[in-house]
């Protein structure tokens, strides 16, 4: 075959690879050629290689444009780095089961509720990551930037395009209840935090919440007790409740470096 004929079928190959979509062949097929000839792999054993490589590689980009889309704080928390050993009273097996994601299987919501530091939120958002990797859409917000955003679609008529965001994802993570005043700034938004809850509630789609707001302090933080008893019936009726009590690890951190350098 004439080297005019190899470059044409080159660019032909590349232009197919294009078409079709095929991102990672044209920058490897090279070494899977090299790899068949070498080792005289079968034809079968070839186009798996080939099919394998496109597969993985589009997995890959697919976690993490839902890692993207999921607005997860950066960096990403990992289930792996959790202390748990710093907060004994927390049952490691009901989060190593929660990691399963049996429960978005389930259709259930979990609900991290404790003391502030104890990690409640480096959980919730490692749960979410691997809720990503697993293929599921995930959307990630403070309860203080939600009801801030529903509250500007309140008065700017977007309301509804802007409760889609939070009701449309696999998985939504509203995070730390009760850490931010805003959310009493804001006015009594417990309405706002009604129509959410409420929507992923009758089509049966998982959150997961992380508060240090006490159950029985609900009504007292959101400023109208109606709507507040409608939102603890739907959280509770389908949550795995997770409750963590134990020392802050962010003053544990503090106070060792605070040492660290009063030792130097």
């Amino acid at each position: 075959m004439s080297k005019e004929m190899i470059n044409k079928e080159h660019a032909a190959f590349l232009e197919n690879c294009r078409f079709l979509g095929l991102k990672t062949l044209p920058l490897q097929y090279e070494s899977l050629i090299e790899k068949a000839n070498t080792s005289a792999v079968g034809f079968y054993e070839f186009l798996y290689d080939v099919v394998q490589l496109e597969t993985n590689a589009r997995r890959e980009r697919s976690i993490r444009y839902r890692i993207r889309e999921s607005r997860l704080p950066q960096p990403c928390k990992l289930l792996s780095d959790f202390n748990f050993p710093f907060q004994p009273k927390l049952r490691k097996k009901l989060i190593m089961d929660l990691s399963t994601m049996d429960f978005m299987r389930q259709k259930e919501s979990v609900l991290f509720i404790g003391d502030c530091g104890t990690g409640k939120s480096h959980l919730a958002r490692a749960l979410a990551l691997m809720a990503c990797e697993k293929g599921y859409n995930v959307f990630y917000t403070s309860c203080a930037g939600m009801l801030n955003d529903l509250n500007a679609g309140v008065y700017e008529k977007t309301l509804l395009k802007r409760m889609r965001k939070y009701v449309n994802p696999d998985l939504l993570v509203i995070d730390e209840m009760g850490h931010d005043r805003l959310e009493l700034q804001v006015t009594k938004e417990a309405h706002l935090l009604f129509k959410v809850i409420d929507e992923r509630y009758k089509l049966h789609k998982p959150l997961i919440f992380t508060t240090n707001v006490e159950e029985v302090d609900w009504a007292d933080y959101l400023g109208d007790p109606i709507s507040t008893k409608a939102i603890l019936d739907r959280i509770f009726h389908y949550s795995i409740k997770v409750e963590i009590h134990g020392p802050s690890y962010r003053e544990y951190e503090g106070e060792k470096l605070q040492k660290k350098y009063q030792d130097g």
